[in-house]
């Protein structure tokens, strides 16, 4: 009886597996190679799952030697028992250039190259540089597999591409490598067919949206594409073998995930695929999601997040894939949220019960988007966000259930970027070697059953030391961290952090400064090295680390009215908050009541000082729109990216700095406010004259909107090259605000635009700008736009500017490109009588100092204070 319940078992298993195979080989590719290079197996090699694998050597692929120097064949030395054997044991290694040619058909195919990069006898590791090309596509540049599975943290990894055949077009791999010490190796590839226009357009189709653009992008078939990211969103990964037929791995998202969200699943659920084949993804993609949640009113207050690295300097087609199984949503617009790529808008409100037709069946979206490069830094993090729609929607939740990256070939036919920077080899090295492993097997064993006692023993005394360090912390840091989803006071200024590797001591988040070194930094604050003077108080050019680190150290006046407050609130809020677009908080010192807060040094110092009263340089007005652009992409950035919206408080051009390439980061958060509960923060005023938000200085009610108007402020400012407030002036011109809404409804703006930019600017370009930076500054909030769509329309400007001048460019190269004087249309009626009469209640706006004195914030009247 005990024998046939096995043998029952045994079959039920075996048909069970059957199923999952079948159901699995939904698509049977014409052309299915994998080649174990370097090993001469005639088709027998075996790796879990089942797939063949066949050696390269008397094989049907052909190995065509370009040169007298031949390939060889080689094993690695040694190998990790979590590696495959196949293809990872193998390797096809050469000093001089060698070709693949692979036989199969006509059309789309996937090509995965399998590296391992171990020793092999007569070859040093750290020296595999070496190109890859298929056809005249470049898929890999001096590239190092040692780097790359260095920075990866994985011994073995592939890559994955994909490319288009025409008929009679043989399929060639070509290895090269770079110079002539180094050597080029390959352990494994996989030639695989794909579905026609999988991923590639249909010739009818008009193509596929282009964030931040208003023309359409279609992928022909002479564009090839790298895989750099494939997560089935809220599931397990799922191996190659458990694929559709095509082979593809996908991975689990939990690494890339801002905040973790919530795992839903319905694996009961009928799937119909009556909108896109049934290849297209595993059914698990389909059957798992990740949403936000039931909370209604913490889900308004964050998005759900991916980030993901990915090379600069390129477009990429990112692929989202959906699937409606939630029991409680039942009808359209039962669940709409907005989708957000790279902080642009891709969908403003989608439903999935509307695009796909109804419950159970899976879809996707297709977008492309353009990273553009990013200077010295070559690594980019690409946003991909949700958010609810609260208007209309019956949940307010937001849902993913897959999500494909792929990065697309440039003009010049090239895939390939950079290699990872080389890490530091971790310390205590001397355990690694054979011998130190097996002298300490013995120790291990005789100390595992005490050590788990003392180690029970030393965690209770951690946990009782960690009560005791937090208690002792909140006298200091005050209860603001009570609700506060950024302050993990666990040490918030020693955590690691994903996004160490953009800061300039990637080892830690904040560093802790004694004051001796910050004085050795600034040779005891000699005034010699003061580069600025702000409300906080000066701001010194040091030197850390024996010279190598540049900084900028803040330190506070003992005079100023800003104090521990805005010291904390600066570093809570940076030591947090990593972005291309906003300064980098390098650490802090608060030794012996000092207040002191080091940042990355910026060369090109602040925007102001590049405007007026200046011997600077003037700069170019695309110059002034790309630092706009990012300055724009920083604030939506603590709008809608994070956890909770952080509004600055305080935007104004001596607030942006612009580093050695003129790009612009936001700074000093020191006034900044974020509130975890409501939308609408009742706080005393706080800002700087000229900049203020009127609604906020009135009601004392702030919204990101504040920030809009203070940045409408500095787009005015930007074109016009003049204070916010200047008290010279007459009596009309002293608010630049309402001198430019005054010139708009004259139709002179153009008279008080810089004289530097007369003839520069395109007058389409003039005309995006001038009526996105006057929306920001209309007197309600609820008219001024979200700093998202700033952004997106400021991008909109500067391509427009730069599609003007390569337009002049091309009729006159290396000529004077010169535009005609424009006249600003009237955009809306402006109630010009009103200007300046609006007399308000208000304390001081920088720092509140009491009293309540009534002022006109926009009459002559009033001295702007500058931090």
């Amino acid at each position: 009886m005990r024998d046939l319940s096995i043998i029952i078992a045994t079959l039920s298993l075996f048909f069970s597996l059957q199923h999952v195979a079948i159901c699995a080989q939904i698509y049977t590719p014409p052309d299915n190679i994998a080649l174990d290079c370097g090993s001469s197996t005639s088709g027998n090699s075996a790796v879990p799952g089942g797939r063949k694998w066949t050696g390269d050597k008397d094989s049907k692929v052909a190995l065509i030697e370009e040169s007298s120097s031949k390939s060889v064949s080689a094993t690695a030395l040694s190998q990790s028992s979590s590696i495959l054997r196949v293809p990872y044991l193998t390797a096809r290694i050469s000093i001089s250039q060698f070709t693949y040619v692979f036989p199969v058909t006509a059309g789309q195919k996937f090509i995965r190259l399998h590296f391992y990069p171990a020793q092999y006898q007569g070859f040093d590791r750290s020296k595999n540089f070496f190109s890859v090309k298929v056809g005249s596509y470049s898929l890999l540049n001096n590239f190092s597999a040692s780097l790359t599975a260095q920075y990866l943290g994985e011994a073995s990894f592939f890559k994955e591409f994909c490319v288009n055949l025409e008929q009679n077009q043989s399929l060639t791999v070509t290895f090269t490598p770079s110079m002539s010490m180094s050597y080029a190796f390959i352990n494994g590839i996989e030639v695989v067919s794909m579905p026609t226009n999988l991923y590639y357009s249909r010739l009818d189709d008009q193509g596929l949206p282009f964030i931040g653009q208003e023309a359409q992008f279609q992928i022909n078939n002479y564009t090839a594409l790298e895989n750099v990211h494939r997560l089935n969103i809220g599931g397990n990964s799922i191996p190659a073998v458990n694929d559709t037929g095509m082979y593809r791995n996908w991975y689990d998202d939990y690494f890339y995930l801002v905040p973790a969200g919530v795992v839903a699943s319905n694996t009961s659920i009928k799937l119909d695929y009556s909108i896109i084949p049934q290849y297209t993804a595993p059914d698990d993609v389909y059957r798992t999601a990740r949403s936000m949640g039931s909370n209604r009113t913490e889900n308004l207050l964050y998005n759900l997040t991916w980030r993901l690295p990915v090379d600069s300097g390129f477009r990429y087609l990112v692929r989202l894939h959906f699937c409606e199984f939630d029991p409680y949503v039942e009808t359209v617009s039962d669940r709409r949220f907005s989708i957000y790529i790279d902080n642009k808008t891709a969908e403003a409100a989608f439903d999935v019960m509307e695009a796909s037709g109804g419950k159970g069946r899976p879809m996707y979206k297709d977008y492309v988007v353009m990273i553009g490069n990013t200077g010295d830094k070559s690594e980019y993090t690409l946003f991909i966000a949700l958010h609810p729609k609260n208007l209309f929607s019956a949940y307010a939740d937001g849902f993913l259930n897959g999500l494909e990256v792929f990065k697309l070939n440039n003009s010049g036919g090239n895939l390939a970027g950079p290699n990872p920077a080389p890490q530091a080899p971790p310390a205590g090295n001397e355990e690694s070697s054979p011998k130190a492993k097996k002298s300490n097997t013995k120790r291990k064993l005789l100390f595992s059953i005490g050590g788990c006692g003392i180690g029970l023993l030393i965690i209770l005394v951690l946990l009782c030391c960690i009560i005791v360090w937090r208690h002792r912390k909140m006298h200091w840091y005050g209860a603001y961290c009570k609700g506060s989803r950024f302050c993990c006071w666990m040490d918030p200024y020693k955590r690691k952090s994903f996004w160490a590797k953009s800061s300039s001591l990637p080892d830690e988040l904040c560093r802790h400064f004694s004051l001796d070194e910050i004085k050795a930094a600034t040779s005891d604050f000699h005034e010699a090295l003061i580069i600025g003077v702000g409300g906080f108080g000066n701001v010194y050019k040091g030197f850390l680390d024996n010279g190598e680190t540049i900084a900028a150290i803040k330190r506070l006046n003992p005079l100023s009215r800003q104090g521990a407050r805005e010291f904390k609130t600066e570093i809570e809020m940076l030591s947090q908050l990593r972005h291309i677009h906003l300064v980098s908080l390098i650490g802090y010192c608060n030794d012996n009541s000092e207040m002191i807060l080091v940042y990355d040094y910026m060369i090109n110092g602040t925007l102001r000082d590049h405007l007026y009263d200046t011997k600077n340089d003037p700069l170019t007005w695309k110059q002034r729109l790309k630092i706009c652009h990012g300055a724009a992409i920083g604030l939506n950035y603590l709008h809608t990216e994070v956890k909770y919206t952080i509004i600055h408080r305080d935007v104004k051009t001596s607030n942006i700095l612009l580093d050695e390439k003129f790009s612009a980061k936001v700074s000093d958060f020191g006034l900044s406010k974020m509130d975890p509960k409501i939308d609408v923060v009742n706080t005393g005023v706080k800002g700087t004259w000229g900049y203020l938000d009127p609604e906020y200085a009135r009601g004392h009610a702030l919204t990101e909107k504040s920030d809009v108007y203070s940045f409408g402020v500095v787009l005015f400012e930007v074109l016009c090259a003049r204070k916010a407030l200047d008290q010279k002036l007459a009596v009309d011109q002293v608010n630049l605000a309402h001198w430019v809404k005054k010139c708009i409804a004259d139709g002179t703006l153009y008279q008080i635009i810089d004289p530097r930019l007369r003839g520069k600017i395109s007058p389409e370009c003039f005309k995006v700008f001038v009526e996105i930076a006057e929306s920001c500054i209309q007197e309600a909030g609820v008219n001024r736009p979200l700093m998202n769509d700033v952004m997106e329309k400021l991008g909109f400007a500067l391509e427009l500017q730069e599609t003007a001048d390569a337009g002049k460019e091309k009729i006159n190269p290396a000529g004077e490109h010169s535009y005609q004087d424009i006249l600003f249309p009237l955009a809306r009626d402006i109630d010009v009588d009103t200007l300046g009469s609006n007399v308000i209640a208000a304390p001081n706006p920088v720092h509140d100092s009491g009293s309540s004195l009534s002022y006109d914030i926009f009459s002559s009247t009033i001295s702007p204070k500058e931090l």
